[in-house]
């Protein structure tokens, strides 16, 4: 996995529907991310093999790789960058994402539809309470 300047954070989105990903980008961005867009785990998968993120904000439900497969991948490679992960769906009453909540407390879900503010606010939170430097 490829280091970056540690004054660039970085983040990872990994969303199947083109604009919640641009949106998610602009409010990244606009904390100061330079973020970069998988349209599914299995090539999020391969992008975090590759570089180093700040961040991962996942939808969980993607095609091919969703995003519990995803959060396992990198706990069971990078354990360090899981603790980075948010989630984000429109599907918080299905049994796999409940059950996942239960197993996994501490990794932040945020429900679609969410505002840019809901989305900053976990964000930052998340980012305080791994280390990264908050813009």
């Amino acid at each position: 996995m490829k280091s970056n300047d540690r004054n660039i954070k970085k983040a990872l989105v990994i969303e199947d529907e083109p604009v919640i990903a641009r949106v998610c980008r602009r409010v990244l961005r606009g904390e100061g991310y330079q973020v970069e867009i998988a349209a599914n785990g299995m090539v999020g998968k391969n992008m975090a093999s590759k570089e180093k993120y700040d961040l991962f904000l996942s939808d969980i439900r993607t095609p091919e790789m969703n995003g519990i497969e995803f959060y396992w991948y990198l706990k069971r490679e990078y354990p360090e960058l899981a603790e980075r992960v948010v989630f984000t769906t429109g599907d918080v009453l299905s049994d796999d994402v409940k059950a996942f909540v239960m197993k996994e407390p501490d990794v932040p879900l945020i429900p679609k539809p969410f505002t840019p503010d809901e989305l900053r606010t976990i964000v930052r939170e998340m980012m305080e309470k791994t280390g990264v430097p908050v813009a």
